[in-house]
């Protein structure tokens, strides 16, 4: 983007925050947003994140018309927690306790088709806490160790899960079908292993690039959710309780080493360490927008307290196969 248009969006560039704009709400946001989705766009493509501010955005129909604008909305498979659905390709941010914080990631870094843009909406801000923060990808990758970035790059990653109707996202609500034979489709043609467990339950695991490049820019991105989804993010007595019901095999999610290979506690400490490092944050208000390139930027999201309703579309689907992985993507180790 050129600095005239850059200075034409009069963009606040802030350490330690995202790029903020303000603009003044003109009562047809999506119309705003139809008139500058380009120049949207093109800066979020060059710094990686864009909260807008003034908008004055305050019900879902209204959101979803900017987001309509702004982006080619996808419907979510593979969620990890549930969801509320809005409409097509618009819902709530992840259902994730109040209290605990939800650590860097890019979202479906473990899917074969994958958001690079992804749209957000503060409807209610919370009293306290609750922002979506940002990391930039390739200053992660760089401030990683350089013998942990290319066992990972050798390897990548592995994602086991274990779907049941007590805790994450259930069958349906990540294949959206409970259909064995629907689920056994969807998994063969995205590179998924699967195995039916007696109780009616599905294991399944997939591995995935930690590295890719920018579909569009080139640039090496740190780019999965080995930290996030891991055994030792979650909280310890939470841990300890899964543990003790559903075995040290039946989290419903974790993450290894692609070669199947445990990821100690210490690794998943230092990668959210570096992430926090490498964080900007600020406090929603209600009616803000935010755009995130999804390969170039993680999000992550604050503990708060008070009501939170923050609306949140994937959008501008590219294939895993064009961020040119370190490994072939597989079902398994």
């Amino acid at each position: 983007m050129s600095p005239s248009t850059t200075s034409l969006l009069n963009v606040d560039l802030q350490p330690g925050k995202p790029p903020i704009l303000r603009v003044e709400a003109t009562g047809d946001a999506a119309r705003w947003a139809s008139e500058h989705r380009n120049a949207l766009r093109a800066f979020v493509a060059e710094h990686g994140s864009l909260l807008v501010r003034g908008l004055g955005l305050r019900d879902a129909t209204e959101t979803e018309a900017v987001f309509r604008q702004l982006g080619s909305l996808m419907a979510e498979r593979e969620a990890f927690a549930p969801r509320r659905r809005y409409s097509e390709g618009v819902y709530s941010s992840s259902k994730w306790p109040a209290n605990q914080h939800m650590c860097m990631h890019h979202e479906l870094s473990y899917a074969v088709e994958l958001p690079s843009l992804m749209l957000f909406a503060c409807l209610v801000a919370p009293r306290s806490g609750g922002a979506t923060q940002v990391a930039d990808s390739p200053s992660v990758l760089h401030a990683l160790p350089v013998e942990l970035v290319e066992r990972f790059e050798r390897v990548g990653w592995l994602l086991i899960r274990n779907y049941n109707e007590d805790i994450g996202a259930s069958i349906a609500e990540a294949f959206g079908a409970d259909d064995r034979r629907a689920v056994e489709i969807y998994c063969r043609a995205n590179a998924i292993q699967f195995e039916w467990q007696p109780n009616g339950g599905l294991r399944t695991w997939q591995r995935r690039s930690a590295v890719v490049r920018h579909p569009r820019t080139g640039q090496r991105c740190w780019f999965n959710q080995i930290a996030f989804l891991n055994e030792w993010t979650m909280d310890p007595e939470l841990r300890e309780y899964l543990v003790d019901i559903y075995g040290e095999d039946g989290l419903p999610f974790n993450t290894r080493f692609g070669n199947g290979d445990p990821i100690g506690a210490d690794v998943i400490q230092l990668i959210n360490e570096v992430h926090e490092e490498n964080t900007a944050r600020e406090r929603w208000q209600s009616g803000d927008l935010m755009l995130v390139d999804n390969v170039r930027t993680a999000h992550g999201r604050e503990r708060f307290e008070g009501p939170r309703e923050v609306l949140v579309a994937m959008a501008d689907a590219v294939n895993l196969a064009d961020c040119s992985p370190t490994i072939e993507v597989t079902g398994s180790a």
